[in-house]
């Protein structure tokens, strides 16, 4: 499973013309389900990015979480992020786990991230063609694995 963590001060995904989710400061999280991933998995990462500090504090240094900031989440899954060059410049993604085991892990991410947060997590649409924006801040951007 990986996790890209994006410090923002603003982030929507839009499906077919429709904004299915956005926010104003805080993390876009792209997240990509692995072949073998379980629930122990995806509700240690939905930990480690809700004990994140990579928001400002008083001094402008990496000293909050973002529950304490009063930040807000926005989980996109995506698939791509396992991509595999190994055997050429087309990628493999025969890292990433089936929709119909990555979907409920995805979705469980979602609710545990939402559980730490103390606030919903809006999202994009599993499976679908994405739009997604965002004005990254910093930039700070990390991948947690």
């Amino acid at each position: 499973m990986k996790v890209v963590v994006q410090r923002v001060l603003s982030a929507s995904v839009t499906v077919e013309g429709i904004v299915t989710g956005q926010i104003g400061r805080g993390y876009l999280l792209l997240v990509g389900i692995a072949a073998g991933d379980d629930e122990a998995t995806v509700r240690r990462l939905a930990a480690d990015v809700s004990k994140a500090r990579l928001m400002e504090d008083g001094q402008g240094k990496m000293g909050v979480n973002l529950r304490d900031s009063g930040g807000e989440a926005l989980a996109v899954s995506q698939f791509t992020l396992l991509a595999d060059f190994s055997k050429g410049n087309r990628p493999s993604f025969n890292g990433a786990a089936k929709p119909e085991v990555a979907k409920p892990l995805f979705d469980l991410f979602v609710a545990e991230t939402a559980m730490l947060q103390g606030k919903s997590v809006p999202t994009g649409v599993f499976g679908a063609d994405m739009r997604v924006e965002l004005v990254n801040d910093g930039p700070v951007t990390v991948v947690l694995e």
